[in-house]
Parts: C-alpha cells; sequence; structure tokens
C-alpha cells in the first residue's frame, strides 16, 4: 500500500516535542484517549476532491481505527453510523461512492465457514489524489515565498529573521 519509510518532514516538530506541542493544544487525557492523524489537505481541499461533510466525517472514523500503514481498518457500517448518527445504509452508499471514485477500496474478508466479516478498506486512492492537490499547495506556498522575497529585496530590506526586536 504505502511506504513505511520515514522522511524527515520540514518544519514540523517531531517525535517527543510533536507530542508535548500537541498534549499543550490537547491536554493528556484527550490524547491518552485516542487520537487520528489526517493530512490538512483532505479536508481544506475536500470540494476539489468530490468530497462533503459526511464523506469527511466516514473517512474520520474509518482512519481512526488505521494504525499501522501495513494493517488495514475493518470497522464495522454500525459502528461508522453509530459515531456520527446516520444510518448503516447511508454509510454503505457513500462509501460506495468513494469507492467509485478511486478513494477507498474495500477488501471483503471472508470467515473459514465462508461468512462473511466486516470489510478491510485501502486508502490508497485517496492518498494518491490527496497527494496531486498537496503538491500543488507546495508550489503555490514556494511561489508565495518566492514572491515575498522578491518584494521585500526590491525595496531594499535585507532578509533576515527579526532578533530581540531588530531587523
Amino acid at each position: 500500500m504505502m511506504s513505511t519509510a520515514k522522511a524527515p518532514i520540514v518544519g514540523l516538530p517531531s517525535g517527543k516535542k510533536a507530542l508535548q506541542e500537541n498534549e499543550k493544544k490537547w491536554g493528556v487525557d484527550l490524547l491518552k484517549a485516542g487520537w487520528t492523524m489526517l493530512p490538512n489537505t483532505i479536508f481544506m481541499r475536500q470540494r476539489a476532491l468530490g468530497l462533503d461533510s459526511l464523506d469527511i466525517n466516514i473517512l474520520l472514523i474509518l482512519l481512526s481505527h488505521w494504525w499501522h500503514a501495513d494493517n488495514l481498518p475493518f470497522p464495522s457500517k454500525k459502528t461508522i453510523a453509530d459515531a456520527i448518527g446516520c444510518d448503516a445504509s447511508t454509510v454503505r452508499r457513500r462509501i460506495q461512492a468513494m469507492e467509485a471514485a478511486g478513494f477507498i477500496k474495500r477488501i471483503e474478508r471472508r470467515h473459514d465457514n465462508d461468512r462473511s466479516n466486516t470489510n478491510q478498506y485501502d486508502f490508497t486512492g485517496l492518498v494518491n489524489e490527496a497527494s496531486k492537490l498537496a503538491k500543488e499547495e507546495l508550489v503555490a506556498r514556494e511561489e508565495q515565498r518566492a514572491s515575498k522575497a522578491s518584494r521585500i529585496k526590491r525595496k531594499g530590506k535585507p532578509l533576515l529573521k527579526v532578533v530581540e526586536g531588530k531587523a
């Protein structure tokens, strides 16, 4: 599915420092109770992806069960429906639509006696599509940074960070 190689992300606190920052924001108890990572691009660009708020809520529940890249989540549609306050048939239809759009791939699981179990969910399609939008955002950010640097240079101001109130 996805590479498990960890590349450093520039500008983000890592490890213990990131945990401490999140504890400051949310408190220890909330974090101990569980948390879910969702890249900003997925919810900030949901319209560009063709998702709506119900789809995002369903994704949040699915992703809250996805702890390791190689261990896909498999919550029941009833679990999802109960969490977001809708009918399981609504969840089923929305998951089908996200699958048709290529964002989710349902993987059927069966018991030995050929009975169905809850589906697993693969998010490779969502990751790929959101990554395209993320690359666009990164290019736009770099263009904005370069434009700002150019404006500052034209005004004759140095590009130094402010240190103790001095430029």
